[in-house]
């Protein structure tokens, strides 16, 4: 890793963060001329008040025209940047519309068949030393890896600023990765996601000024998915799978236990509700303020384990989970006790 390679990656961070921060007031305005406002009209939202979202427009626009600049023309790109721009448009018109859910996901399939395509699929994952092929199995379990992201991070954008820095973390910790691992090319592109979220934070944290909408929490999932499947997937380690596991073990807990909880109450997977743990958090009596740096720590525990799982250094991955999570609940049991 050269010094020359830090610096470009910097950059491309830096410019793709200027976009996004400056393009998100121009959104903000747009989101209200469409009608793409987010009206609080039952207590599961948080907000009090008539919020204008589509804000992820921002954030794809930081990605799109800094990998454009910076990053090399390939089938990897291609499938990032058609699929995305489908997953935005659905996104937009979900937005602004309210869409299908079944509409949405099949907007989401076809950006997915485009990445499989593209050459983009998990052909195999290693189990202490022996590769697992899946043959015929990779593109369905491609499909079925990049659709369940994608809705893992739109399901859990329910507080100011929390899905997208929960990406923010996800996507640093694929970045520092992918450095140490010597994977520079999926590195820039990673280091231009994160300066893409790092951008249009500030507006979306507590109290947010405009949310991302589906068309940024889609996005965002997408994009990571890809990005995991180009660089995490293909690592030369004992249990390679456990490492996108690990540092997406948040978002995608939440959503298997909300589709998990929904389908044993008889209702449809896409139903929404208040059982999320960022709602469950609230309950407790935290702030939102509280609840999301709460999910922030479980999602930066999880990203450092992530790390030392690629070095193959199982037992302080082991250790950062139960230090960090035993940090977490104390704090969590002295906070319900000072509410006592």
């Amino acid at each position: 890793m050269t010094t020359t390679t830090i610096i470009y990656a910097l950059a491309a961070m830096l410019f793709a963060g200027l976009i996004a921060f400056t393009t998100t007031p121009a959104v903000q305005r747009f989101a209200h001329i469409v009608g793409a406002i987010d009206v609080p009209k039952d207590d599961r939202r948080m907000h009090d008040h008539p919020i204008p979202r589509m804000g992820g427009l921002a954030i794809f626009l930081g990605f799109t025209l800094t990998t454009l600049l910076f990053c090399e023309y390939n089938s990897s790109m291609f499938a990032m940047w058609i699929g995305g721009l489908i997953i935005v448009i659905v996104g937009i018109l979900d937005d602004i519309y309210a869409i299908n859910p079944l509409l949405k996901l099949l907007g989401q399939f076809v950006a997915a068949l485009i990445a499989v395509l593209q050459g983009m699929t998990i052909e195999f994952v290693q189990f202490f030393g022996t590769n697992i092929v899946f043959g015929y199995l990779a593109i369905p379990i491609t499909l079925i890896w990049i659709l369940g992201l994608t809705n893992a991070i739109n399901l859990i954008d329910g507080l100011d600023g929390l899905s997208c820095g929960v990406s923010t973390i996800c996507s640093a910790t694929l970045l520092a990765i992918m450095l140490f691992k010597g994977d520079y090319v999926s590195a820039l592109i990673t280091a231009v996601l994160v300066g893409s979220c790092l951008g249009f934070l500030p507006f979306n944290s507590h109290p947010a000024k405009i949310f991302m909408g589906d068309t940024g929490s889609m996005f965002l999932g997408y994009t990571l998915a890809l990005l995991s499947i180009q660089g995490m997937f293909k690592l030369d380690t004992a249990m390679s799978f456990l490492i996108p596991l690990s540092i997406f073990g948040l978002p995608l807990f939440d959503t298997a236990f909300a589709f998990i909880r929904r389908i044993l109450r008889g209702q449809s997977p896409f139903k929404p509700d208040k059982g999320h743990i960022h709602h469950r958090l609230i309950q407790m009596g935290l702030s939102q303020k509280d609840s999301v740096y709460t999910l922030y720590a479980i999602c930066g525990i999880l990203g450092v384990a992530a790390f030392f799982l690629a070095y193959e250094s199982y037992i302080k991955a082991l250790a950062v989970i139960v230090i960090g999570f035993s940090i977490l609940v104390i704090n969590l049991l002295l906070h319900n006790k000072k509410d006592n």
